[in-house]
């Protein structure tokens, strides 16, 4: 009861005309970087960070949270409408938002993204009230093994589910980590896969390869086939959401929540992790699975409330052990110290207003978003009557400007071309491009986590089995890889 006094008391310092100010100044912001591809939510903090010195701590940080939400929502838009993800978390939302949004139904894809992030990031942040002490004992109770054996579980969840054979899922997979491991081993100080290239010692951004090979790729394959049929007019279609919809919707954004919450508060979770596996669900529980690939309302409803849910999870370890999990939450932590403030168990009782203002700020933050971006679906999915020359060319613009701002190399803008050329290739030959993706992100902390478990068990390989949670999550995996040998044993049982 003390925590939802302190809360009210949160709300109560939000509520003034100031603060709520500054917390639509940072919800518009992040919604605006969100759709630029490479300027994400973590580079406009870290640009703000020095105008905010002058301002008090409680309104840099409720900016500072706007950012964080409107950036999580702001990469989901680009995704649905252009293929393009404005953030690694957003990746997962252009498999099946783009498909809509050919379809006509832009629309109900961007409102089902505004309404899934809001129920997610309110159930998520009322969560992270009432259970921050039981998941931070969780989350610190996880050993290398332990996290080692949640990635394997990704890259099996979406190789053996998406495409059309599982082989070329598990190609796709290979391709992505072999992407991820080029640069310097993090063990031994050795270059890889680098070709002597002094550019890819740090490795391949993320970013770069996120807006490469979806929207360079998605440019190439439409210039492809330009003169080869007539441009179809994408109809905009119903403004709003029918029964339908939501029907098929409000079950994927509670499951989404359910997934994205605990994994935001693990010390090595994060956003991808979560979407991909809300991904893989929906397409399992799916009335209609035949739908995924072709504009499944449920492959973007689940993956965004993971998304945001996520988000709201990646404060419990940041606020309660001082240990940021995300590169917003890393910036956030460089802010609270420059303030003379230091995250930690102790937090919480010598800056009780500053914390629960923050979080109250969180639920306001996402009322906002909502009521922002709910009316702006019909107008946001009126972009796609462009004509398809102007804007292919323009997403070309923004996809190169947005991979050169990551690290202001041109290197990185002939990556980007390679990278698309082998986004095409994949639409030529029927790869699905999640698990490379997956692959990327997730082949460098896999590798790190699993080389730690070995070096724990002096090279036995007994030390990735870990303990009771390691032995749950192989045993679902290898029902995922059995599969179809248990399908078809049952048919004929």
């Amino acid at each position: 009861m003390d925590n939802l006094r302190l809360l009210l008391d949160g709300f109560a310092n939000v509520a003034s005309p100031g603060n709520l100010l500054v917390a639509l100044i940072g919800v518009v912001a992040g919604t605006a970087v969100g759709v630029l591809p490479g300027i994400g939510p973590a580079m406009t903090v870290a640009l703000l960070l020095p105008v905010t010195y002058g301002m008090d701590p409680t309104q840099a940080f409720i900016l500072f949270a706007g950012i964080f939400y409107g950036g999580m929502y702001g990469g989901s838009t680009t995704s649905i409408l252009l293929n393009t993800p404005g953030e690694s978390s957003s990746v997962i939302t252009s498999i099946e938002g783009n498909k809509m949004a050919k379809a006509g139904r832009a629309a109900q894809a961007l409102a089902t993204a505004a309404i899934g992030s809001f129920v997610a990031g309110t159930i998520a942040t009322l969560a992270l009230v009432l259970v921050t002490p039981v998941v931070v004992r969780f989350a610190v109770s996880l050993g290398a093994p332990d996290y080692f054996a949640i990635m394997l579980l990704a890259f099996v969840a979406v190789s053996a589910t998406l495409g059309g054979s599982r082989v070329r899922g598990f190609a796709s997979l290979l391709a992505g980590l072999v992407i991820g491991t080029i640069g310097i081993d993090g063990v031994t100080g050795q270059q890889r896969l680098t070709l002597g290239i002094p550019q890819l010692a740090d490795g391949i951004d993320v970013v770069v390869v996120a807006v490469g090979i979806f929207a360079v790729g998605e440019a190439l394959w439409v210039a492809a086939h330009l003169r080869r049929k007539a441009v179809p007019v994408v109809p905009v279609g119903r403004p709003w959401m029918g029964a339908e919809d939501w029907r098929r919707s409000w079950k994927p954004w509670l499951r989404g929540t359910a997934l994205g919450f605990p994994f935001g508060a693990l010390p090595a979770g994060g956003a991808e992790i979560p979407t991909f596996l809300s991904y893989a669900t929906e397409k399992r529980l799916a009335r209609r699975p035949e739908e995924f690939g072709n504009g499944a309302i449920e492959g973007v409803a689940g993956p965004e409330a993971a998304n945001n849910a996520s988000a709201a999870g990646t404060l419990v370890p940041m606020l309660a052990i001082g240990l940021p999990t995300t590169a917003v939450s890393a910036v956030m932590l460089a802010a609270f110290e420059s303030y003379g403030i230091q995250p930690g168990p102790l937090l919480f009782e010598r800056q009780p207003t500053l914390v629960w203002t923050l979080i109250a700020s969180l639920f306001v933050g996402n009322l906002l978003l909502l009521v922002l971006n709910l009316p702006l679906a019909p107008a946001w999915a009126r972009l796609l009557r462009i004509p398809r020359p102007y804007l292919y060319a323009g997403i070309l613009f923004f996809a190169s400007m947005g991979a050169y701002a990551v690290n202001a190399q041109p290197f990185d803008l002939i990556l980007l071309l390679l990278l698309g050329l082998l986004g095409f290739g994949m639409r030529r030959f029927g790869l699905p491009v999640l698990p490379l993706i997956v692959g990327v992100i997730l082949g460098p902390r896999a590798e790190l986590q699993g080389r730690r478990s070995l070096q724990l068990s002096g090279g036995d390989l007994s030390g990735l089995l870990g303990g009771p949670v390691s032995y749950t999550i192989y045993a679902v995996i290898l029902v995922l890889l059995a599969w179809p040998l248990i399908k078809r044993f049952v048919r004929r049982g």
